[in-house]
């Protein structure tokens, strides 16, 4: 059936998709602001009275919940974007310009780990951080999220790098510029787009990680923000207010972080689409 024939479908079916992503954010939002009492009762009405109480309370806890899972969450999410930006343009950089059979295998290699969901070989690299001496650490966390997200990274960077004229290289290289120097002041600034994208998106993915982390770490290292949120929830009583609070205040940095880079963002997307 075509939607020329029914001119409402289509609005119909975006209003109901935007329903069905608005609403978890609308919950999210306005019982941050309610007394814990309302948010039992009334989960879906607006604030009566808007109070910043949950807000306050959750800044000015004596165990510094949030302070502690944001400071940890900065950390890991900051060292491990850091990280896969580097290693997966300057990986990104040798496929592309390669044509060789090892380049391929290793290409075909890295496709196949985006295949595999994290939990499945988190029981392995546990007992690979714990004979390294990495396990309940800050960089055994950031290790496991550079092994497990640098194919993504390298395939979004090798797509782009495609577009990257090579003779740009190739007249640097006859004006005497060494490969490090080729890369560095020519090529990764053209990238500024796949780096964008990479930095979101793998920023975003380890900023709400939850499995990971909470086994990785351990309760001896402190929280994360999604599992500071887990442990916000108490056996015989859970804190509402503390739990929405958290998670309001908890996506402000990656909000900020995202508007930061939206601009590169959708070239990121679309510039490995076509081959320059």
């Amino acid at each position: 059936m075509r939607t020329g024939n029914l001119p409402w479908l289509r609005p119909l079916v975006g209003l109901a998709v935007g329903a069905f992503f608005f609403v978890p954010l609308y919950l999210g939002i306005i019982n941050t602001f309610k007394e814990p009492d309302q948010i039992r009762t009334r989960p879906l009405a607006l604030p009566e009275p808007f109070t910043l109480r949950n807000i306050t309370t959750l800044l000015s806890r004596p165990d510094n919940l949030y302070w502690a899972s944001v400071t940890n969450s900065i950390l890991v999410t900051g060292l491990s974007i850091i990280v896969l930006t580097i290693l997966s343009a300057t990986l990104g950089h040798y496929l592309a310009r390669t044509s060789s059979l090892w380049g391929r295998l290793l290409m075909l290699l890295l496709l196949c780990g985006l295949m595999i969901p994290p939990q499945v070989i988190l029981a392995p690299v546990t007992y690979v951080l714990r004979a390294v001496g990495l396990m309940s650490t800050l960089p055994g966390l950031v290790l496991f999220n550079v092994g497990y997200y640098v194919p993504f990274g390298v395939f979004v960077f090798t797509g782009f790098m495609r577009s990257v004229p090579v003779d740009l290289e190739e007249a640097a290289a006859i004006d005497g510029a060494s490969r490090g120097q080729i890369f560095w002041r020519i090529v990764f600034p053209l990238l500024r787009p796949a780096t964008a994208s990479v930095l979101i998106f793998l920023g975003v993915w380890i900023w709400n990680d939850f499995i990971d982390p909470l086994i990785i770490l351990g309760p001896s290292q402190g929280t994360t923000i999604t599992t500071g949120i887990f442990r916000s929830v108490g056996v015989w009583r859970t804190d509402y207010g503390t739990i929405f609070s958290l998670m309001f205040m908890g996506t402000i940095p990656v909000l900020a972080f995202y508007l930061f880079l939206q601009k590169h963002f959708v070239k990121g997307l679309t510039g490995g689409a076509t081959k320059g």
